[in-house]
């Protein structure tokens, strides 16, 4: 997944991408490199964002049951 990718499916630019991918990674959240992106530690990066992603995450398992978790 590139940067460009990214960038597009969120409505930014590419410059975005990159300060944010080097933030998480700097923080040891996730590691990032030539378009493939692992997460080294799940409770961190859950903890480090918003309120929004346990909201998705909660409807999309009401919604579609065990199709909507998010892993």
């Amino acid at each position: 997944m590139t940067q460009e990718f990214i960038a597009n499916m969120l409505g930014g630019r590419r410059e975005s991408v990159t300060v944010a991918a080097g933030r998480l990674q700097d923080a040891g959240l996730i590691h990032y490199a030539r378009g493939h992106i692992r997460i080294v530690n799940r409770q961190g990066l859950e903890a480090a964002v918003c309120e929004c992603y346990q909201i998705v995450k909660t409807e999309g398992e009401r919604l579609f049951g065990d199709r909507g978790q998010v892993r």
